[in-house]
């Protein structure tokens, strides 16, 4: 009930639904009880056991409901057999049709408000659970699978709307509909009422014992689902190299394992799940056995109950049945909502580590330098950075070299604060980019990484992505700064084009040099490129180069360099091995040392 709880908190903005809900289901609970009751007086007509009253009743208090309702219905029924025992009977079946669809009619209205309230609350969690993903910071996703998050936000929460939010019809209707039931039940024989409920908490525990596991069933069938939509994910993404290397069986032998496993827990589950209406049926109708023969008795050997009541008592009895059921069936649903729930509530409430601070600082201009004081950082248990120093000048350029795993990249994800360094402290203009809020620090930067991350858009709408309010001239502009102008003009629709999942209608260079115009036109006072021209042939990267030339003109730029021919004009080049500087300064400067840089010039010359 705790993982209910904390869902129900969605459901705030759509009460008004659940009134109208709680309304409707109230006159659908009165009406379905009167369904049954209205059977009574046509009984009465047909078997002809009206006692004729001709004077008529008198109300005489609560106690007295009972005597005074039986007696109506005997004076309403003698009124209209004056009248001909034909009209009596029309008019009794008229009020039998009459209640079933007021029954009826009330049902539809439930179901039409919860409807909004349902998929409302649906709505909000996928959006809640959305900008949670785009919250969490790169270091969630390290250890996390795709498959598992999407799984999350499709699945689990459908399930949530499915089991839990079920429940929201059931809290009122079936209640009161078992409640309205039992007093018309205690109306008619309160010995008989007494009896059936010696056995209705019997089937009840026995119904219950077959849930008890389904929590644990029901969580594996959902951790299982996230795991097949990963290895889907991760087969899609990687679907050149499977094909270029015949690892299509090995692939599709994991995704059968996979699938296997959910055929084997969901058969589980839904077998246990199923087995909750066949069994709640059976004792039900046992229950209406025993009834059946101990109200017998009372109709045909003790004569204290009328036939037309017991058939009308049958009927109340076989109305509890219904929402007793529904109320066992949604025990069920409740066990597999709170392990759907429980998933979901995970992603809510992960605390990012990346905090922004309350009164944090906007701050959107760059005036003098970015310092990288003693900062030291690790992903798990080894340092990648150690006691790091850094002073990047304004409208200077900075280049980071050194082997891979040297801490390169780690620079570029501490800047644009993507993780939080563990010691030590970076500024922008001495102020701590902690203090500073994200959006403002990240609105100072530009990024152009070695992945070029495109979106299935268009091309106009990739490059939109640095400058959301940009006009066309101004994206054409970017895109001729970055050299892509003369290939975006020779594509089908021209800067209309769709480019494809990730890209992947266009190649290498042409991915690169569309991130460019992106950072172009956002036009931030500081750049950041991350190995921009690694993955590039000559001629691609001849014409990259000159595009980042261009755009790091008159801006800071920390430049993370694998081809160093790339950044020789650099005014500092910084050497890195393992977390630490070795060398520092001009290309010139460096070659003359003859040290660390000077030799990872020539292995790159000979190679």
């Amino acid at each position: 009930m705790n993982y209910f709880k904390k869902i129900l908190r969605f459901a705030k903005p759509y009460k008004m639904f659940a009134v109208l809900n709680i309304i409707a289901n109230i006159f659908y609970a009165l009406f379905a009880t009167l369904s049954m009751v209205s059977l009574f007086p046509m009984l009465s007509v047909i078997f002809k056991q009206t006692e004729p009253i001709y004077t008529q009743p008198i109300w005489k208090g609560v106690f007295n409901a009972k005597e005074y309702i039986f007696d109506y219905l005997s004076y309403f029924v003698t009124q209209k057999s004056g009248q001909g025992e034909n009209d009596a009977l029309i008019f009794m079946v008229a009020l039998v049709i009459s209640m079933f669809f007021l029954k009826n009619l009330f049902n539809y209205l439930a179901m039409y408000f919860i409807t909004f309230l349902r998929n409302g609350v649906l709505k909000d969690i996928r959006n809640e659970l959305y900008a949670k993903t785009v919250e969490l910071p790169l270091s969630y996703y390290s250890e996390k699978r795709k498959g598992d998050t999407i799984a999350r936000i499709t699945s689990d929460v459908l399930e949530i709307q499915h089991s839990f939010l079920s429940i929201l019809e059931l809290i009122i209707r079936e209640p009161l509909t078992i409640l309205f039931t039992i007093i018309a039940m205690l109306s008619i024989s309160v010995k008989l009422t007494i009896f059936v409920f010696i056995f209705l908490p019997i089937s009840g525990f026995l119904i219950s014992l077959l849930g008890k596991s389904l929590k644990k069933k029901s969580d594996k069938v959902q951790k299982e689902q996230g795991t097949f939509l990963s290895i889907l994910e991760e087969t899609l993404g990687g679907l050149r190299v499977i094909k270029a290397f015949n690892a299509e069986e090995k692939f599709s032998n994991t995704f059968q394992h996979s699938t296997k496993r959910f055929y084997d827990f969901s058969n589980t589950l839904l077998n246990r799940q199923n087995l909750a209406s066949p069994t709640s049926e059976f004792f039900g109708i046992a229950a209406i056995g025993v009834i059946l023969w101990f109200g017998g008795q009372m109709v045909l050997i003790e004569k204290t109950l009328k036939p037309e009541l017991f058939i009308a008592y049958m009927g109340l009895a076989y109305n509890i049945l219904t929402p007793a059921k529904a109320i066992s069936k949604a025990s069920y649903g409740v066990k597999k909502g709170n392990a759907a729930a429980e998933r979901v509530l995970e992603v809510l409430e992960t605390e990012s580590p990346i905090i922004e601070k309350e009164n944090a600082l906007s701050k959107n201009t760059f005036e003098n330098n970015i310092t990288l004081e003693k900062i030291s950082f690790k992903y798990e248990d080894d340092y990648v950075l150690k006691d790091f120093t850094l002073n990047v000048p304004k409208g200077a350029t900075v280049a980071l070299v050194g082997q891979s795993g040297s801490g390169k990249s780690t620079i570029a994800n501490l800047v644009t604060r993507f993780y939080d360094v563990n010691e030590g402290s970076i500024t922008i203009d001495g102020t701590n980019i902690k203090d500073m809020t994200k959006k403002s620090l990240r609105g100072l930067l530009g990024l152009v990484t070695q992945d070029s991350i495109l979106f299935n858009d268009s091309v106009t709408n990739n490059i939109r992505l640095g400058k959301k309010d940009a006009s066309e001239e101004e994206i054409i502009e970017a895109a001729k700064i970055a050299n892509a102008h003369n290939f975006i003009s020779e594509l089908p629709n021209g800067y209309n084009t769709n480019i494809g999942d990730s890209g992947n209608k266009l190649s290498g260079g042409q991915k690169q040099r569309l991130s460019i115009a992106r950072a172009v036109l956002k036009n931030p006072p500081i750049m950041i490129l991350d190995e921009a021209t690694s993955a590039l042939d000559t001629e691609s990267e001849r014409l990259v180069q000159d595009a980042l030339e261009k755009m790091m003109r008159n801006r800071t730029s920390i430049v993370i360099a694998h081809r160093l021919s790339t950044i020789q004009n650099a005014n500092t080049i910084v050497v890195l091995q393992k977390g630490e500087i070795v060398e520092q300064g001009s290309h010139n400067e460096l070659i003359a040392s003859n040290g660390a840089y000077k030799k990872l010039v020539d292995m790159q010359s000979l190679a």
